[in-house]
């Protein structure tokens, strides 16, 4: 069934460690839902053969004596009271409770608006830098990021570009600056709505990097495409548009990353007090 479904949507790639898991359960209602087609499919057409007008032109008014019936609706009842607490129940309670802490994780603070994502990282120090509504700017400052802070001097911001390492916990903090948003990672089986007012957690492990994903991807549609993050809530006139980009990185490649984006903020500093400087002289 899972072969099947990919063929029809359903991503070929499962990268995270709770994914699975999801596909699983998405399996299993598919099942689920072919029974009650195929069975309540056949018990009409039996119904239209059995009850047609040649073979009774009187009508009985008496109605149906047994009750068949409500015994198969108990049993398809059952069987989804199964799936939600065996199955469903638990990967939610997991995504909801398990919410690993700032020491075992990556920290990510992923802002959502018309139409882009804006990604903050708390740097080295591993603490977020303060941000002001002041202080927003769309094209030099997007999330108002308070510069003047110690712990926001080492902050990473990016835009529509999302970086982690493999085999390691990520912490995304949700949060939206205007409509709402749903964060979507397709291959990581990850989807979050991002609402006005509210800094929802999503954590998940990735299980593969992106050089490794482009290589189950060679021959196919989705040749030479890395992974993509993807609005999946209708936001706007742009929401067509609201695409992003994940890099997973093995341990070496993160640091080498964050360590090109710490000489990047130290590049600007540097800028920034030369042109102070030049004002002051």
């Amino acid at each position: 069934m899972l072969e099947l479904l990919r063929k029809f949507g359903l991503p070929s790639v499962s990268a995270s460690t709770q994914g699975p898991a999801i596909d699983n359960v998405i399996s299993l209602v598919h099942w689920l839902m072919l029974v009650l087609f195929v069975g309540w499919g056949a018990y009409f057409i039996y119904t239209l053969v059995r009850f047609r007008a040649s073979r009774q032109p009187k009508a009985d008014y008496k109605g149906v004596k047994n009750h068949y019936s409500s015994y198969v609706e108990v049993a398809v009842a059952l069987v989804e009271v199964a799936l939600l607490i065996g199955f469903a129940f638990p990967i939610w309670a997991s995504r909801v409770n398990d919410v690993p802490n700032s020491i075992n994780s990556v920290q990510i603070r992923v802002i959502g608006q018309q139409y882009a994502w804006n990604i903050h990282y708390p740097g080295p120090d591993n603490i977020f830098g303060s941000t002001k509504v002041d202080l927003v700017d769309e094209a030099e400052n997007p999330i108002g990021i308070d510069r003047s802070d110690e712990n926001a001097k080492d902050d990473v911001v990016m835009i529509n570009q999302l970086h982690i390492p493999v085999d390691k916990p990520v912490n995304i903090l949700l949060s939206t600056k205007d409509v709402i948003h749903n964060f979507k990672l397709p291959e990581f089986r990850v989807s979050q709505d991002a609402i006005s007012g509210m800094e929802i957690p999503v954590w998940f492990k990735a299980t593969m990097t992106s050089e490794e994903f482009l290589e189950t991807t060679k021959g196919g549609p989705r040749e030479g495409k890395g992974f993509e993050i993807a609005c999946a809530q209708l936001c706007g006139l742009g929401h067509y548009r609201m695409k992003g980009y994940l890099t997973v990185h093995d341990d070496e490649g993160f640091a080498n990353w964050m360590d090109e984006q710490q000489e990047y903020l130290l590049e600007e500093a540097g800028d920034d007090d030369d042109d102070w400087g030049d004002d002051e002289w």
